[in-house]
């Protein structure tokens, strides 16, 4: 594997479940969370905790089916998935749906071969699809975009009094 390519995961990794130079990593803020909590909306017309690791899950899967070769479209689960079921038993399956589309992101990276860092994904840029970029920098685009979720969810618990 590419050294650029072992340094990304290594930060997909610390965004996730590691030590981010930034401060928390998104799971060690999540494991502190109630489903009551991540449920709440505290800003009027904001995103829930519970919103945004959907959100942040449907991505890391797109990520991945682009991967596997998928034309790069809006998630399958779509951009913001809806919270369906407000319970404890459908907070844990969230959060271990965001872990598990993490590994499986971070093990088809790894067996993504060099040659393919640098292979186009779409045709016409387009930000907010993340398209008309390298392989490389859609890795890199999701770091950032998981980044800001988190930044935003440190931002909402604390809000909320959590820490």
């Amino acid at each position: 594997m590419a050294h650029t390519g072992a340094a990304l995961i290594r930060q997909l990794a610390a965004t996730h479940d590691g030590d981010p130079w930034y401060g928390s990593s998104r799971m060690s803020l999540l494991k502190k969370v109630r489903y009551t909590q991540a449920a709440a909306q505290p800003v009027a017309g904001g995103h829930s905790v519970w919103g945004l690791v959907l959100h942040m899950t449907a991505w890391t899967n797109e990520v991945r089916r682009r991967l596997g070769g998928a034309a790069p479209a809006e998630p399958l689960e779509g951009d913001w998935p809806p919270v369906a079921d407000v319970s404890a038993a459908a907070w844990d399956a969230a959060r271990e749906a965001l872990t598990t589309a993490h590994a499986q992101l971070v093990a088809a990276l790894e067996a993504l071969p060099e040659s393919r860092w640098q292979e186009r994904v779409g045709q016409l840029r387009d930000p907010a699809l993340g398209t008309g970029i390298d392989v490389e920098g859609m890795i890199v685009g999701l770091a950032q975009h998981d980044a800001y979720h988190t930044g935003q969810i440190a931002t909402l618990l604390r809000a909320a009094g959590l820490k």
